[in-house]
């Protein structure tokens, strides 16, 4: 071999062409490892008999990292699995059983009330202020004169029934729209908020109408610590109330539809 004549000998493209195969598989492993770390090690019926049982698959999970927030807190990944206990119980003794609520599945976070036991502190804009606030804290929001105005207006649940009246909306700074509709109860003695997902406003008839959950169950959703800001973990608990009625408000709702 003559000096310098090393590609004479060898198919530089075929090599290229390894090493990047080489390189992205290096690639995919260092991504599938570090999306491990949110809901890994899995949880299920053989982790939760036996310490000795960790479901991470392949790649192995990564090692810890910390990140520092925006508001100077850290958190670190991955966490120890979430030790919440659920009020369900299998229907049936193998694993992967449909699950049956034992209490109130509206708010034991179950089915489609499941929810995650998020900071509880509220979300912020990037100026750093609460991100939901009700529209009687912020001026710069109105309702446009060619929509109707929900407030005042009376609250009916999937029986017809009236839980409360609509006493005011929440906007989300971020993004400038209405988030909840928020309710002050028949008894008057507090206020509940409800996704404005789940409203439904009958501007011929004036009132708005909450198909999810029945007019007496609006007393039973969550109630927020401090009336004039809502948290991370309130708001993934007000919207899992809502969630579990459309299965859970009435027991035929459960039951097939044929």
């Amino acid at each position: 071999m003559g000096f310098g004549a090393f590609t004479s000998y060898f198919d530089v493209a075929q090599v290229v062409l390894y090493a990047f195969w080489i390189f992205f598989a290096g690639l995919l492993i260092y991504l599938r490892r570090e999306d491990k770390r949110e809901g890994y090690p899995l949880e299920s019926e053989r982790s939760q008999r036996s310490a000795r049982v960790k479901l991470q698959g392949f790649p192995r999970m990564p090692s810890s990292k910390s990140f520092t927030m925006a508001d100077g807190s850290t958190i670190t990944v991955p966490r120890a699995p979430d030790s919440q206990e659920l009020a369900a119980r299998p229907l049936e003794p193998w694993p992967g059983a449909p699950l049956e609520p034992t209490g109130n599945p509206m708010l034991d976070g179950v089915g489609p009330g499941s929810y995650a036991n998020r900071a509880n502190v509220p979300e912020l804009t990037f100026e750093g202020h609460p991100r939901m606030v009700p529209m009687r804290r912020s001026a710069d929001f109105t309702v446009s004169k060619e929509d109707p105005d929900p407030r005042g207006m009376p609250v009916l649940g999937g029986d017809g029934q009236q839980g409360g009246v609509v006493s005011d909306l929440w906007v989300d700074l971020a993004e400038p729209q209405i988030r909840y509709v928020e309710v002050m109860l028949n008894s008057g003695t507090h206020r509940v908020l409800v996704p404005i997902g789940f409203v439904r406003i009958d501007k011929r008839r004036r009132v708005a109408r909450v198909r999810s959950i029945l007019g007496a169950q609006f007393a039973a959703a969550p109630v927020l610590a401090n009336p004039e800001q809502i948290t991370r973990a309130e708001e993934d608990r007000v919207c899992a109330y809502y969630g579990g009625g459309t299965l859970y408000a009435r027991d035929e709702r459960k039951e097939p539809l044929l």
